[in-house]
């Protein structure tokens, strides 16, 4: 009787006891849960900081090119215009073959230099010209009112000119440019610049001599009249 009386006191106290435990273990892992997300949502600002700030040096290495180099992919991409504009003017207008095959090369060549420095550009936050300047439209709308022998000859005198000054500006900025992608672009161009001053040259000996094959053979016409 006494054994059977005790018994169910004892069990009594081990289940509240147990109760208990689990309260505590159940209030300690609340506990621990809690400091985990603040310390979660701690970090996580410091983390969008560090990306913020990433995003603002990659921002200002892309706008760091010197006013230099700028200058230099500005002069390049009116050169560029021009020389296409240009040679679509002699594809339509020139007299010699050689003028008119001069003309679609300036096209071809530098429509593809064109589009490697607009993706510079847009790499290295520079905003291009997207006009003709005037003495470049100058020169166009002086070229557009000739045709035949005179075009061909007007227009090469322009195309070796120019190509020596360009020649001159990319060789000083494959050497000085502060920019190495700059640098890169100057140099790889120079070459195709150099051959087609080699071209406008004996393309403007052709163009010459058709204008005194010309000038002699009015004269014989008058002379024999």
């Amino acid at each position: 009787m006494s054994s059977h009386r005790f018994s169910a006191p004892a069990r009594i106290v081990g289940v509240v006891s147990f109760c208990f435990a689990a309260a505590v273990c159940a209030q300690t892992q609340t506990h621990e849960a809690a400091g985990a997300a603040k310390s979660s949502q701690a970090t996580s600002p410091q983390s969008t900081s560090q990306a913020s700030m990433s995003n603002g040096s990659m921002n200002s290495q892309a706008s760091t090119i010197s006013s230099s180099d700028r200058k230099f992919m500005d002069k390049a991409a009116q050169g560029g215009m021009a020389e296409v504009k240009l040679g679509e003017l002699a594809t339509q207008k020139a007299q010699s073959d050689q003028v008119k095959q001069f003309g679609q090369r300036m096209v071809d060549d530098h429509s593809k230099a064109d589009q490697q420095l607009k993706q510079l550009a847009s790499t290295k936050d520079v905003t291009l010209p997207t006009t003709l300047d005037k003495s470049t439209q100058k020169e166009y709308d002086k070229l557009s009112k000739l045709s035949g022998a005179d075009f061909d000859r007007e227009y090469m005198k322009h195309m070796v000119s120019d190509h020596k000054k360009d020649i001159s500006d990319f060789k000083s900025e494959a050497s000085k440019a502060k920019d190495a992608d700059v640098k890169q672009f100057a140099s790889s161009t120079l070459p195709t610049l150099q051959e087609h001053l080699q071209l406008a040259q004996a393309a403007e000996k052709t163009a010459k001599n058709e204008g005194k094959t010309q000038t002699s053979s009015r004269a014989t016409t008058k002379t024999g009249s």
